[in-house]
């Protein structure tokens, strides 16, 4: 099963991806727990998207895809940026980096997420979660 969405760069469509998430995690009986890291992982990659991909520019889409097998989910994440660095971000956990208001999405979505992969030089993200329904939690 597949499921697309497709929205303008605007901060308050974060409301569509999470009612995504809420359907998902439903039809496929996601454990509470684990909805709780892909509802995370997901708007986490959906607000960079928007903000940093996208420059908060209504003008410019973000897409964002779904497809799940018995086994697992896996949503990709796209924005119309020109990507980042995704292998030489600052570790949010250092020290000097603690106190930063920014900066833990990337780390988050890794930590969260089973399997992660950018492409497109950064501006596609794919993340795969294992499916981990509430009979087996």
């Amino acid at each position: 099963m597949e499921q697309k969405l497709s929205f303008p760069s605007k901060a308050e469509n974060l409301n569509l991806v999470e009612k995504l998430i809420d359907d998902v995690c439903e039809k496929n009986s996601v454990s509470e727990d684990y909805y709780g890291n892909i509802l995370i992982a997901i708007t986490e990659a959906v607000n960079n998207a928007i903000h940093h991909g996208n420059k908060s520019n209504p003008d410019k889409k973000v897409n964002v895809s779904y497809t799940s097998t018995p086994e697992k989910l896996l949503f990709t994440i796209q924005d119309e940026g020109p990507g980042f660095d995704f292998e030489n971000l600052p570790d949010p956990t250092d020290p000097q980096n603690i106190e930063k208001p920014h900066g833990r999405g990337v780390f988050l979505m890794r930590n969260l997420s089973d399997e992660i992969e950018f492409s497109d030089g950064g501006s596609t993200v794919i993340m795969k979660f294992k499916v981990a329904t509430s009979a087996q939690a």
